[in-house]
């Protein structure tokens, strides 16, 4: 039963990955990720296809060995956060306080997704 519930997700993460690789705010590349951690746990050979995906392999292949984040992505990620919060900040206009938890929230994101190290073949210029 467990191993079905991980196969589930593993596909709902993948449903969610290809929506957001046509929509400009939502991520694609942490639900590829916790697809393919879905799919470790139940099905090997799903697995072994999004390694070896041509899009989305490299990316899965650089987080597993280095937790590396490809420049583009970086650039991507924070793009996608900020026009997030400025879409959030004038769609809502929040009161002083809801604006700054979610400012520092967003920014922390940025933070971590900004410190993380570039795959090893991009920091050699290959």
């Amino acid at each position: 039963m467990t191993r079905w519930a991980w196969f589930g997700a593993g596909w709902l993460f993948v449903g969610l990955g290809v929506v957001g690789a046509l929509l400009p705010l939502l991520p694609t590349t942490i639900f590829i990720i916790l697809a393919a951690g879905c799919f470790a746990r139940s099905s090997p050979r799903l697995e072994a296809w999004l390694l070896a995906h041509r899009r989305f392999g490299p990316s899965l292949r650089a987080w597993r060995a280095e937790g590396a984040i490809p420049r583009r992505g970086k650039i991507a990620a924070c793009i996608g956060i900020a026009i997030g919060y400025g879409l959030f900040w004038w769609s809502v206009r929040p009161s002083l306080m809801v604006d700054i938890a979610v400012a520092v929230a967003l920014a922390t994101c940025a933070a971590f997704i900004l410190t993380r190290p570039a795959p090893a073949d991009e920091r050699r210029g290959s």
